[in-house]
């Protein structure tokens, strides 16, 4: 059985480290400690990861954030998909960093990237996993931080992120939603809510189009 898993980002090397591509460099770290090599195709970069009888498609889109449903869409039907074998893996303001939220449906949450997906599979019904990048930033200020690096410490935290992430697509595929959920939404006991929550008004980020 097939999954389609995709990770949320903008290409090129300026926006490589940047908080709005956590979903872009958890796909590198799954697929580098799976020993995957991602492929340019239509689309995005492509890679393949197998466990138990199942394949991950890895899928970083090349059309930019706000375009991403057009990328989904096409490897969607291109692997003959239903809604239930996509996974899709943002950034979220609303959870400090480090924190993981995996869930079956609902809205974009003001994410430009979830909404454009939502919109071009004419559906809102598929898994997405959101990855926190915390909000701390001043006033008008939301923009500069979304595109900002993350710290060094952060960028170390990846991989640990990324075989988190994994494990709870696996379980996904194998015993389901609930389960998977059960055990990959538990807080790490370090972590602690962002104080300036005023400014995580909306999930993901609201920018421009790129």
């Amino acid at each position: 059985m097939d999954y389609l898993v995709v990770g949320l980002g903008n290409i090129g090397p300026e926006y490589a480290r940047t908080r709005h591509n956590m979903g872009f460099m958890v796909l590198d770290a799954w697929a580098q400690a799976s020993n995957a090599l991602f492929k340019t195709d239509r689309y995005g970069d492509v890679a393949e990861v197998s466990w138990k009888g199942r394949w991950f498609v890895l899928l970083k889109p090349s059309t930019y954030m706000n375009l991403s449903g057009n990328a989904v869409r096409y490897w969607m039907q291109k692997l003959n998909l239903p809604l239930e074998n996509l996974i899709v893996i943002s950034d979220d303001l609303n959870l400090p960093f480090g924190a993981i939220r995996m869930r079956g449906g609902g809205s974009s949450g003001g994410h430009n990237g979830l909404e454009d997906i939502t919109e071009k599979l004419e559906s809102d019904a598929w898994t997405r996993i959101r990855l926190g990048i915390g909000n701390e930033f001043s006033r008008g200020a939301q923009i500069d931080y979304v595109l900002g690096d993350l710290s060094p410490e952060e960028l170390e935290q990846i991989p640990a992120l990324a075989a988190r992430v994994a494990q709870g697509i696996k379980d996904y595929s194998a015993v389901g939603l609930q389960r998977a959920m059960s055990a990959l939404n538990v807080r790490p006991k370090t972590q602690k809510e962002p104080e300036n929550t005023q400014n995580a008004e909306k999930s993901g980020s609201e920018l421009p189009e790129m």
